[in-house]
């Protein structure tokens, strides 16, 4: 597999057929002629014959909101082979180069939802089981920074996984080894997988002076959210 950054603004016409195809198959999607404030990334299938685009996501070069995902989509006779999870997986990848927390354009469709969920689930636990150390107590932006994505999504998924727990007014989130065990038989991160060291890539320069969005700006971790580990 290999992934391929097109600049909106440079490739109008290969940009707005890309479009065109998503508007076939997804009902929600909008159509903007305007596509130069768009960063396009295209996955493509490599054999002795060439790179065959299986799928895109497409996001914004600069987003006020924080999202780092406008439009996602999987060719029809592509899909039920991982791309479109490979293609979330990668945008985060993206927003970690960036130091970024990173979220999709919301409100997010049925499809979205769909798709990004169990991206969420699997990464969040795989995240506490083998990536959190022994660190006895962690706070949702600990995982914020080192996943990339938002608290809010994080809240989402840890109420999707009955992970968070209110107690005495607080949030806690509260999770067994043998309870994450058992969610990441049911959550496991799937297959094909991002290899962070095989990207080689620069972030898009803008002239936002400072980004709310940035990890460095995130504040250290607080004793309210805690993981327990029994």
């Amino acid at each position: 597999l290999s992934m391929f950054e097109v600049d909106g603004f440079e490739e109008r016409l290969y940009c707005q057929n890309l479009c065109y195809i998503a508007k076939l198959f997804l009902d929600h999607k909008t159509l903007y002629f305007d596509v130069d404030p768009f960063l396009f990334y295209v996955l493509c299938e490599v054999d002795e014959r060439g790179y065959h685009p299986v799928g895109y996501y497409s996001k914004e070069k600069y987003s006020d909101v924080g999202y780092n995902l406008a439009c996602i989509l999987t060719f029809p006779s592509h899909q039920r082979k991982g791309y479109g999870r490979f293609l979330i997986a990668f945008s985060y990848e993206l927003s970690k180069k960036e130091e970024k927390v990173g979220s999709p354009e919301k409100p997010m469709s049925d499809l979205g939802q769909q798709a990004y969920i169990p991206y969420w689930t699997s990464t969040i636990v795989d995240f506490l089981l083998n990536h959190s150390g022994e660190s006895k107590s962690m706070s949702i932006m600990d995982i914020a920074k080192k996943t990339s994505i938002m608290a809010e999504d994080i809240i989402f998924a840890l109420n999707t996984l009955e992970l968070l727990k209110f107690v005495n007014g607080v949030y806690f989130i509260y999770a067994e080894r043998g309870q994450l065990e058992k969610l990441a038989r049911e959550h496991p991160v799937k297959e094909p997988r991002v290899d962070p060291s095989k990207l080689h890539w620069t972030p898009y320069i803008n002239d936002v002076k400072r980004d709310k969005f940035s990890i460095s700006s995130k504040k250290p971790s607080v004793e309210a959210d805690t993981i327990g580990d029994h």
